[in-house]
C-alpha cells in the first residue's frame, strides 16, 4: 500500500481528522440507521419481529467480537493500512446489505458490516495521537465523541427519509460512497507508521500492571447506564406519559444533540485541565444525571426527563474524552490498537449488559412483563429503580478510577 502523506500541515491535519470523523460517523450510523427500518423489513421479508431483530443483533455482535482483533491487527500490520481495509469491508458489506433479497442474506451482510465497523471504531481512536500529537489528543477525542453522537442522532432521521423517498435498500447503499471516500482520504492523509517487526501481545497480566483495568471497568459501567437511557426512555415517554411517536423521537434526540454540543468542549477541557480531573468531574456529573432521572421525571414529567438528560450527557462526553486519553497516554505505539480494542470491547459489553440487565431491572421495577399495559405509577417505579441502580454503578466506577486518577493527576 502506498505510504500516506504525513499530516504535518494544518490542512493535512484537518483532512486527517475529517477522515477519522467520517469513519466514526459510519460506524455509529451502522448502529442506528437500521433500527427504524425493522417494521418495514418485517413486512418486506414477511418474518416475525424476533427474527428481524437479528438485523441489529448481528451488527452489534460481530462488532463486539472483532474490536480487540481489529486493534491487534492494526498493531501488527499498521493501523492506517488496517483502517483502509476496514473501510473497504464496511463499504462492500453495505453494498451487500442494499442488494440482499432475503432476511438471512441481509443478516449475514450486517454481520460483515459489523466486522468493518469494529476496525473503524477501534483504529480511529488508536491513530489519534500519531495524527494530531499529544497536546491536541483530548480535543481530537472530543471531536470523535461528537461524531459518534452525530451518527447516532442522524441514523433514524436519515433512514426515515430514505425509506419514504427511495426504499429500504437506500439506507445501506448511501453508506457505500462515504466509506470509499473515507478510505481514499485515509490512504492520502493518515500517517502510515510502519509496524515493528515483532509486536508483543497484550496479556491480561500486562493490562493489570498498566493500570488499564479501572478505566475499562468504568467504561463498561458508564456504557451500561447510557444504554439504559436508550432502552427505558422510550417506554416511559410513550407508555407513562402517552406521547406520540414523533414527540418521543424528538425528546430522545435531546441527548445526541447535547452530545454534539459538548463533545469538543469536553476534549478541550481535558487538554487544559488534565484528564484525571475531567474524569472525576465527568463521573460525578453522570451520577448526578442518573439521580436526576430517578427523581425529576416523576415530578415534572417530560420537562424533568429532558432536564435530567441535559445533566447526564455532558458527563458522558467528559468521561469518554478523559478516559480515552488516559487509557492511551502511556501505551507504547506498538500496542495502541490493542488497547483501543479493549476500550471498544468494554464499551460494547456495557451496551449489551445495559440492554439486558437494566432492561430486566426496569421490568422488575414495573412489576409486569407486559410493560405496554402498566400503570403510570408502576412505570415511574421502574424508572426510579433503574436509574438509582445506574447512579450506584457510576459511583462504583468513580471508586474504581480514584487511584488511577490520583496517580496520573
Amino acid at each position: 500500500m502506498k505510504a500516506a502523506q504525513s499530516p504535518e500541515t494544518k490542512t493535512g491535519r484537518r483532512v486527517a481528522l475529517l477522515c477519522l470523523s467520517m469513519s466514526m460517523i459510519l460506524a455509529s450510523l451502522g448502529t442506528s440507521i437500521a433500527n427504524i427500518a425493522l417494521p418495514t423489513l418485517a413486512l418486506v421479508f414477511d418474518v416475525p419481529f424476533h427474527q428481524v431483530q437479528w438485523i441489529v443483533i448481528a451488527y452489534l455482535a460481530s462488532m463486539t467480537l472483532f474490536v480487540v482483533i481489529a486493534g491487534r491487527l492494526g498493531d501488527v500490520f499498521g493501523r492506517q493500512r488496517m483502517l483502509v481495509i476496514g473501510l473497504a469491508v464496511f463499504s462492500l458489506a453495505s453494498l451487500f446489505c442494499g442488494l440482499a433479497s432475503g432476511l438471512w442474506m441481509l443478516v449475514s451482510a450486517r454481520a460483515l458490516q459489523g466486522v468493518g465497523a469494529a476496525f473503524l471504531m477501534t483504529l480511529t481512536i488508536a491513530i489519534v495521537r500519531e495524527t494530531v500529537g499529544t497536546d491536541r489528543a483530548g480535543q481530537a477525542m472530543g471531536l470523535l465523541g461528537t461524531m459518534s453522537a452525530v451518527g447516532t442522532a442522524l441514523g433514524p432521521s436519515l433512514a426515515g427519509v430514505l425509506i419514504g423517498w427511495v426504499g429500504w435498500p437506500a439506507i445501506f447503499l448511501v453508506l457505500v460512497p462515504v466509506g470509499l471516500l473515507a478510505a481514499g482520504l485515509a490512504v492520502q492523509f493518515l500517517p502510515a507508521v510502519e509496524p515493528v517487526e515483532k509486536t508483543p501481545r497484550l496479556s491480561l497480566s500486562a493490562v493489570g500492571k498498566s493500570g488499564l483495568l479501572p478505566g475499562l471497568a468504568a467504561n463498561l459501567l458508564v456504557a451500561n447506564l447510557m444504554m439504559a437511557t436508550l432502552l427505558v426512555g422510550p417506554f416511559y415517554l410513550a407508555v407513562a406519559l402517552g406521547l406520540q411517536e414523533a414527540v418521543v423521537g424528538l425528546v430522545m434526540s435531546v441527548g445526541p444533540v447535547v452530545s454534539i454540543c459538548t463533545g469538543v468542549p469536553s476534549g478541550r477541557l481535558v487538554d487544559s485541565w488534565g484528564a484525571p480531573r475531567v474524569l472525576r468531574l465527568g463521573l460525578g456529573t453522570l451520577a448526578a444525571g442518573a439521580l436526576a432521572l430517578s427523581v425529576l421525571p416523576a415530578t415534572f414529567g417530560v420537562v424533568g426527563y429532558i432536564a435530567a438528560i441535559a445533566i447526564l450527557t455532558p458527563g458522558y462526553q467528559m468521561f469518554q474524552s478523559a478516559n480515552n486519553v488516559m487509557a492511551m497516554a502511556d501505551v507504547s505505539a506498538d500496542q495502541r490498537g490493542a488497547v483501543s480494542g479493549l476500550l471498544g470491547l468494554s464499551r460494547n459489553i456495557g451496551l449489551i449488559s445495559g440492554g439486558s440487565v437494566m432492561g430486566a431491572v426496569f421490568s422488575a421495577g414495573v412489576g409486569s412483563t407486559t410493560i405496554e399495559d402498566a400503570t403510570y405509577g408502576a412505570m415511574v417505579d421502574g424508572l426510579q429503580i433503574t436509574f438509582l441502580l445506574g447512579g450506584l454503578l457510576i459511583l462504583i466506577a468513580l471508586w474504581f478510577t480514584r487511584r488511577l486518577a490520583s496517580d496520573k493527576g
